[in-house]
């Protein structure tokens, strides 16, 4: 039987894929900031900006926030061939599309099931793009594709076309659990046709009381085809445009319950019946998915709001208006929600959030991260930023962040071309880096030695660069008891590990040597930072002797002591 096609997208390099090493998270407390005292109860402080690669840091994050994001919203490099100040922003389609995927795929892992990815780009790939997210959310998942009028004049140097908009692709983890929240009616400017007030102030506008559209005549609804009667007393009868009879919106019976919604209009042609419909403060409706730049701002309106915010700094080339990603956390969020942005550029969207009281996530690799992302949100947090959505948002400071920077590689080489557990880490280090790697939580003991993470309640794993002996087993093993399990990763050991049926006992680094690409610091949309070529496949008794043999061709580990160690 001939196997099962799919429609996918394909490009070269579309099978290689990076083994990325789920690498710890550290925190430096001298660039975490937070205000001075809380101004609100619901004050959030736990925000977090990591400095790194986003493809490790998204690794990094997995195993903490896997299914807790309800919000991604990422503006990635374009593609455009065009170079940037803060990041070359050119590519071969295949190599940003590889990028792209892997990138993806660790977001959609990241997000809740109610969550939705709001990704940004311009012609250049959102087409290719939308195949590859249709393949990894499944196309049922796809939300839409909003326009936004990120230019707002027109470019009279246009060889062809003057482009005035970039895409929004919106895709749900789960479709049929994902909620949209409406908009205001009146915010933005988008209540700008509620041009009519009433005897009360209520604002409204006037709609043609005369169907129009599809089965709009007599004969698709003849009940609805009666006389009205005008301010005169005449009577009026539903008419189209060609002259034929047409038929009426309402029945005859709403017409009289709701006269007083009914506003008569006398032209060259004699009276036509309208009716008010009223735009409330409180009143809302679906998103659309036209976004104008007088509701959202344009590229213009960011430059600006850059430019206020950083007096004296060169401002980002295409950065987006804060409105653009308030519309986007109004739909998609509620208060408290978990936002993440991995490719963080200037900050706005973790400003947004901040101001709109959503917990948020950045990742940022370029030193901008410190020269603009930092201070950007000082002033949020110490209430001295006046622009964007503050007034919308009643915003007056407060909350924090907490600063992580990647841990570098857990393995490195020495002179020798060894890989040896890198010098930079000490023993805490050590543990929650293993912890990771194995799928452990890591939550080391205060009381309990050998307890530095766990994986269940009756399953734990603990860690040293001792060499542990036969005793030294023994006595572990009657600690731990019958009824639980330990993993145990140490320098070496002697004697046969197998001989205590609750411990599992590796080597390290030996035991992880394979795992992943041990020292790629950078996985950047660069060319020069692509993945390394996967490994050739071990053979089948690989863990068996031919081990010594290739331990022996490598020179001793730092990690290898003894001659009798198993």
């Amino acid at each position: 039987m001939a196997k099962k096609q799919k429609l996918e997208l394909t490009w070269v390099g579309k099978e290689n894929r990076p083994r990325l090493e789920p690498r710890i998270l550290l925190e430096d407390t001298e660039r975490s900031f937070h205000a001075d005292y809380r101004v609100r109860d619901d004050d959030i402080f736990d925000n977090r900006l990591i400095f790194g690669d986003n493809l490790l840091a998204l690794r990094a994050l997995e195993q903490e926030f896997a299914g807790r994001v309800k919000c991604i919203f990422i503006d990635p490099p374009y593609n455009t061939g065009s170079a940037f100040q803060h990041y070359d922003d050119g590519l071969e389609h295949s190599i940003w599309l590889g990028l792209m995927r892997d990138r993806i795929e660790l977001l959609r892992h990241l997000l809740s099931d109610g969550g939705s990815l709001w990704i940004t780009l311009d012609d250049n790939e959102v087409h290719y793009l939308k195949i590859v997210c249709d393949e990894l959310f499944g196309r049922n998942n796809f939300v839409t594709n909003a326009i936004w009028e990120k230019s707002d004049s027109p470019r009279m140097d246009a060889r062809f076309f003057s482009t005035r908009h970039d895409h929004i692709l919106v895709y749900a983890k789960c479709i049929e659990r994902l909620i949209i929240n409406k908009v205001d009616s009146n915010a933005d400017g988008a209540a700008s046709h509620y041009d009519k007030r009433d005897e009360n102030g209520r604002p409204y506008y006037l709609k043609p009381l005369r169907a129009m559209g599809a089965e709009d005549s007599r004969s698709d609804r003849p009940t609805m085809y009666f006389d009205m009667k005008a301010p005169d007393g005449t009577g009026v009868f539903p008419v189209r445009k060609d002259g034929s009879d047409g038929r009426w919106r309402w029945k005859k019976e709403r017409t009289e319950k709701d006269r007083h919604l009914i506003e008569w209009v006398r032209g060259r042609t004699g009276w036509t019946p309208y009716y008010r419909i009223f735009g409330d403060q409180q009143s809302s409706r679906p998103p659309e998915t036209i976004w104008v730049h007088s509701e959202v701002g344009s590229n213009r309106t960011s430059k600006a709001e850059i430019k206020t915010i950083f007096d004296g700094v060169k401002a980002f080339d295409t950065p987006k208006p804060e409105r653009l990603i308030h519309r986007v956390l109004t739909i998609a969020t509620n208060p408290g929600d978990l936002v993440l942005d991995s490719f963080a550029g200037s900050g706005t969207t973790g400003a947004v959030a901040h101001k709109m009281g959503r917990r948020w996530i950045m990742v940022e690799l370029g030193e901008h991260c410190h020269t603009h992302i930092i201070p950007r949100l000082k002033k949020v947090i110490d209430g001295e930023d006046k622009g964007g959505v503050t007034e919308a948002t009643g915003w007056r400071g407060g909350g924090g962040f907490r600063y992580f920077r990647l841990a570098p590689s857990l393995l490195e080489t020495d002179k020798w071309g060894r890989e040896v557990i890198a010098k930079t880490y000490n023993a805490a280090m050590l543990a929650e880096a293993l912890c990771k790697i194995e799928g452990f939580t890591y939550a080391p003991s205060d009381s309990v030695y050998w307890r530095q993470g766990y994986s269940t309640e009756r399953d734990f794993i603990y860690v040293t660069t001792q060499t542990l002996s036969q005793q030294q087993l023994a006595a572990l093993s009657e600690e731990v008891g019958p009824d639980h399990t330990l993993l145990v990763l140490c320098s070496a050991f002697r004697g046969n590990g197998a001989a205590w049926p609750n411990l599992t006992v590796k080597k390290i680094p030996n035991h992880i040597r394979e795992r992943c690409e041990w020292g790629h610091d950078d996985y950047s949309l660069n060319v020069e930072n692509l993945p390394k070529a996967p490994p050739a496949a071990a053979p089948a008794d690989a863990d068996s002797a031919p081990e010594t043999s290739a331990r022996s061709a490598r020179g001793q580990s730092l990690f290898d002591f003894g001659g009798d160690d198993q």
